[in-house]
């Protein structure tokens, strides 16, 4: 593994290469021309880049010929699914009307996504992220970019070449898929992904169609306060949907760390019996995700945390964003199917000096601080009474007044469920989230359960981060 800030990314573009690109449209019959008009709740995601997930399989034929029968299974059975998901194929347009701008996702009959097919010479063997932290410049160019015209869709297949530690020649296949935020959240994602791994594979019965229902009302004219608030290029024609540069990111690692269940039962007891101690009743809300984000933010704030000239850490107030499914909650609720974006930040606040201490303090204070923040955005009338009317300015000043460390993913979504007849997944990677510094969660791969979670951070940083982590299963699992 190349050292971070070395020339690095230009010698994996060097040994990246795109072998074609084809176009792949839903299946006959095409479906009929639509346009799903942007709702508040899709509208603040349009000035932020595209998500990107690449899924590592592992080939057990490395044959020629099976591969070529592998790319063209993965395309028909991208145009199967993508006819339940047409709204995919098409692109976000803007509409003027009476000064005031809207935005839509539109499909015609002829639109199509993009398909590539590339070759990865000697990238790094070790796939399945059990052992050491990867390069994300190495990882990027497994993602494809949408293309111009606002796209929300790209999907490649990129052949892996590599020499094993036995010195034999070894073939994954890496698929990456690129989907704009802005179409539609992981909920939804993740359901076409299913709809396509269903398709691949003849699975019967396979996940119930997406619904595209009338959009979700918007008593409070919410969609123009949230356009108001995104960068004015948002309301230029001309925009385009973007990728983070390299320049970005091109010193960071990407290290993935498993919470079993096991350890996610230890910091619940850790915290409900200092919440005894302290006399705090009831405890602080601890779900097992809740402990993991804990446990998580303690250690980056740990490792990213400088100690000052007297020995203590800075009073810089330490920002944590987790988002929270409204589908169920929204008056009337919408279906867990539907095709779209529900999602609204949970903010969670607290002193660095607080999280950053050793122990059982630090995971009292960031347990205390996410719980509360989850109560603040699921209480009841959140929607009616105002609260949602700051959600982008919230978010912008939590970016602006302090670190911040934010979620995406869900282990709900079943990511290493996601079987093109491949098998599992040996490792999802959520290149986007990597790019930006968040946190990307999943369901644990292995028998114990638990939570897999993503950490992104300059060199220096992911090895004080990998020592705070053992530090804390370590003192978590002292009798």
């Amino acid at each position: 593994m190349a050292a971070a800030g070395d020339s690095s990314s230009s010698s994996s573009s060097n040994r990246f290469r795109v072998l074609d690109t084809t176009l792949v449209a839903p299946a006959a019959p095409a479906p009929p021309a639509r346009s799903l008009p942007l709702t508040f709740l899709d509208v603040k995601w349009l000035h932020l880049p595209p998500v990107e997930r690449v899924f590592f399989y592992r080939l057990i034929s490395p044959d020629d010929a099976d591969v070529a029968a592998i790319l063209s299974g993965l395309r028909t059975s991208l145009s199967q699914a993508l006819r339940a998901f047409y709204p995919l194929a098409g692109h976000v347009r803007i509409l003027h009307n009476n000064g005031r701008r809207r935005h839509e996702l539109c499909y015609r009959p002829g639109d199509a996504v993009p398909f590539t097919t590339a070759a990865y010479d000697d990238l790094d063997d070790d796939i399945d992220g059990a052992g050491r932290p990867v390069r994300v410049a190495a990882l990027a160019p497994l993602a494809p970019q949408l293309p111009k015209g606002r796209a929300v869709l790209a999907v490649q297949a990129t052949l892996l070449l590599s020499t094993t530690r036995g010195g034999q020649q070894g073939r994954a296949l890496a698929l990456g898929v690129t989907v704009h935020h802005s179409a539609c959240d992981g909920a939804a994602s993740t359901h076409f992904l299913h709809t396509w791994a269903a398709a691949a594979t003849r699975r019967s019965p396979p996940p119930p169609p997406p619904v595209m229902m009338d959009r979700v009302p918007d008593p409070r004219g919410l969609y123009d306060l949230y356009l108001n608030s995104l960068p004015p290029m948002i309301t230029h024609d001309g925009f385009e949907f973007v990728s983070k540069p390299p320049s970005s990111f091109e010193d960071k690692l990407l290290a993935t760390f498993t919470l079993p269940h096991s350890l996610q039962q230890s910091i619940k007891a850790a915290v409900a019996g200092e919440a005894a101690r302290r006399g705090i009743t009831p405890p602080p809300r601890c779900s097992s995700m809740l402990a993991t984000y804990a446990f998580i933010w303690c250690c980056c704030c740990r490792a990213t945390t400088m100690p000052t000239t007297t020995g203590m850490v800075g009073t810089t107030t330490s920002y944590f964003l987790f988002s929270v499914d409204q589908r169920r909650r929204l008056s009337p609720p919408v279906p867990d199917t539907y095709l779209g974006n529900c999602l609204c930040p949970a903010i969670a606040a607290a002193p660095e000096q607080e999280l950053a201490a050793a122990g059982v303090a630090g995971l009292m204070a960031a347990c205390t601080a996410v719980a509360a923040a989850l109560e603040e955005e699921v209480r009841e009338g959140a929607q009616a009474n105002g609260w949602w009317d700051t959600c982008v300015d919230r978010v912008k000043q939590a970016v602006a007044r302090g670190t911040l460390l934010s979620v995406a993913g869900s282990p709900r979504f079943r990511v290493y469920d996601v079987d093109f007849g491949l098998g599992r997944p040996a490792k999802v990677a959520m290149v986007s989230a990597a790019k930006g510094g968040a946190m990307p969660v999943a369901e644990a791969r292995g028998s114990a359960g638990g939570v897999e979670v993503g950490v992104s951070l300059p060199a220096a940083h992911m090895e004080r981060f990998q020592k705070c982590f053992a530090d804390g299963i370590a003192w978590l699992s002292a009798p």
